[in-house]
């Protein structure tokens, strides 16, 4: 497909890693929700009466779906937070390969300690410290095996490294939410732990083809320059701006399970649709979607009319918006009456498409215009940009039972929506400050 060979180690290993990850993650809410935080369970968990006690000392009483909805936001919070600082140690001191290693045996020993109660916290604990180094580290080895001036393949070669990670984000759900709802909660964990070791394995087996360090220019200097700086703002500016729309898009793995385990009719004749199958379905939509894009991409391109980066990550947030306003119509619509699974499915094929105009495109950008001695340091902020984002869809789910469905589901329309107006309204000015370099 004209591009490197590292770059398929790099994007099946991101599928298995994203596997556990978003098969594991499917499950949490409803697992917190339906078992591991009600009378009985609760008490099992290692240290975690003084945690809620913490919690509550900054927002109050918390019942057990606010509970949830916080302990969520703040994991999947912090797996996108440490990236930052997986990034600076990689950089300064072992590398992006050796980062990756250890980061994911990290989240292998948190996957099977995820399999017992009492290490519940322990678990979340090793997982956010191996994302930190694995997840920034191999993004930003996928940058590195391309010329600083190929931005296209580039910007293609992130789609597809986005394509393995939306592969293991359809399966693990698909798979580990089928074993949970069979056999049981932690079956569905331990086999998330397996293919993280899966994983593991793909990126021993690619790791000559790999880039030790992402490379760096000959003519840097110490101290990034004045245009280099203006650049860093830039790209800063950006991540913020995604942000509106990474809180529409993730919400759908924090209150979305628990609202359509409330709300949609589940059942189909004798079979009941496992409610993490929905996480899959965003996932499958972003796969499906990339040769379409592609496709549309160079028709516009032929007449120089392809959207650049910028442009691309606005129409990522007017999509999530729009999916995000099917659930609040047919809420409408409905009434009190159970809703038609195909509902939020079609929400989740918009959530899907959005994502892969907005996600991928802003690691491309980040990688193609950052500063080449503070390219893994610049991922890591990127990823940072998640981390604001699901720390604020744990928030902001601790509403879910104070507003009505149709209420909170535009509260996101509304949000997404405020990244287009950043976009259109901001555009111009971050554009020449990103060629100032």
């Amino acid at each position: 497909m004209g591009h490197p060979r590292g770059l398929f180690y790099l994007a099946f290993t991101e599928a298995w890693e994203r596997f556990s990850y978003y098969g594991m993650t499917a499950l949490l809410a409803l697992y917190m929700v339906n078992q591991l935080l009600l009378p009985g369970h609760v008490g099992h968990i290692a240290g975690f009466a003084g945690f809620r006690a913490a919690l509550e000392s900054l927002a109050g009483p918390l019942s057990t779906q606010a509970l949830a909805s916080q302990i969520f936001g703040l994991y999947t919070g912090f797996v996108y937070f440490t990236p930052l600082l997986g990034g600076m140690i990689a950089d300064r001191w072992i590398g992006q390969r050796n980062a990756v290693v250890i980061g994911a045996l990290s989240m292998s020993a948190g996957h099977i300690a995820m399999t017992l109660d009492q290490s519940f916290l322990a678990a979340l604990l090793l997982l956010v410290m191996g994302s930190g180094l694995l997840k920034g580290n191999i993004a930003a080895q996928v940058g590195g095996l391309y010329p600083a001036e190929d931005e296209a393949r580039r910007t293609r070669g992130f789609v597809i490294f986005s394509t393995g990670i939306n592969i293991g984000a359809v399966v693990g759900p698909l798979i580990c939410g089928l074993l949970a709802q069979l056999y049981g909660w932690h079956y569905g964990f331990g086999v998330a732990a397996l293919f993280m070791l899966v994983g593991l394995v793909t990126y021993l087996h690619g790791y000559r083809y790999l880039p030790v360090r992402v490379e760096r220019r000959n003519d840097e200097s110490s101290r990034l320059s004045g245009a280099d700086r203006r650049i860093v703002g830039a790209l800063i500016a950006v991540m913020i701006i995604t942000v509106f729309q990474s809180i529409s898009y993730y919400q759908i793995f924090n209150v979305m399970p628990v609202w359509i385990q409330q709300h949609v009719a589940l059942n189909v004749g004798s079979f009941r649709i496992p409610i993490p199958w929905y996480q899959s379905v965003s996932s499958f939509a972003s796969i499906v979607g990339v040769p379409l894009l592609f496709w549309i991409w160079g028709r516009q391109a032929l007449r120089r009319r392809e959207p650049d980066d910028l442009a691309k990550i606005g129409i990522g947030a007017w999509m999530a918006a729009a999916s995000n306003l099917i659930l609040v119509a047919v809420i409408v619509v409905s009434g009190d009456t159970p809703i038609d699974p195909i509902w939020p499915l079609l929400s989740c094929v918009g959530l899907g498409i959005a994502f892969l105009y907005y996600w991928p495109t802003l690691l491309a950008l980040v990688s193609q215009a950052a500063p080449a001695r503070a390219n893994g340091t610049l991922m890591g902020i990127t990823y940072m940009s998640l981390f604001v984002s699901n720390t604020l869809i744990g928030w902001i789910g601790g509403f879910y039972e104070r507003l009505s469905p149709a209420a909170f589901w535009a509260l996101h329309a509304a949000i997404a929506a405020g990244g287009g107006v950043a976009i259109a309204l901001f555009g111009s000015r971050l554009r020449r400050a990103l060629q100032s370099g």
